[in-house]
């Protein structure tokens, strides 16, 4: 990734997400785009702490981040990966303007998009076509994923977790340690290495 940040490509992208939920129009898009803020993250470093009231939230035009919580103990659950296209918010703690329950850190050197929040409900609230965008990407991302997700954390063992992980996150394995995938499980890396090798023994070696 260049050191200069790509303001016109990371807002053309951002647009091209957005505009694939709702067509948005261009004064809309004009007052949207005077409220976004391209910034560089090297790869550890936090988009949003854990504990700290944000006031942002962002879109990930390159890289890849994830939100994760830390018990007192330090232990860390990974609740969510961010890669490209996809947008990393405490939207909680945005919408109650509390402190964050988890934190959103880089796993690789991103660019991302960080869009101040006050300057987009004010926005939300006056323009009819960022409200559909918000009502689509809202029903496609909280309301018809939440249910399979939270059915599926009930009745899934192990194995089935990683094999829909795998199924809906394509690729992303190969961009994370065994550690931060066996934290999203809720494995030990160690289980994790179990899952891995059982699941390789019934792979037929000829269809390879």
């Amino acid at each position: 990734m260049s050191h200069e940040l790509p303001r016109t490509a990371s807002l053309r992208a951002l647009r091209r997400c957005m505009e694939s939920y709702c067509p948005l129009e261009h004064d809309t898009w004009r007052q949207l785009e005077s409220l976004c803020v391209i910034e560089s993250l090297e790869a550890g470093a936090f988009f949003c702490a854990q504990g700290v009231v944000p006031s942002s939230f962002g879109f990930v035009y390159q890289g890849l981040l994830r939100g994760f919580t830390s018990s007192d103990a330090g232990r860390e659950y990974n609740k969510v990966f961010f890669p490209e296209a996809t947008f990393p918010g405490s939207m909680v703690a945005l919408l109650t303007r509390a402190p964050s329950t988890f934190a959103i850190q880089a796993v690789e050197r991103s660019a991302v998009v960080r869009i101040d929040f006050p300057g987009y409900r004010r926005l939300l609230e006056a323009r009819a076509d960022l409200k559909w965008f918000q009502i689509l990407y809202l029903e496609k991302n909280w309301l018809l994923a939440k249910e399979p997700r939270e059915v599926a954390l009930v009745q899934d063992n192990a194995t089935q977790r990683y094999l829909r992980f795998l199924q809906e996150h394509p690729g992303l394995e190969a961009r994370l340690t065994q550690y931060h995938v066996a934290s999203h499980l809720g494995v030990t890396p160690t289980q994790l290495s179990r899952i891995r090798r059982e699941l390789g023994k019934k792979v037929d070696p000829s269809s390879t």
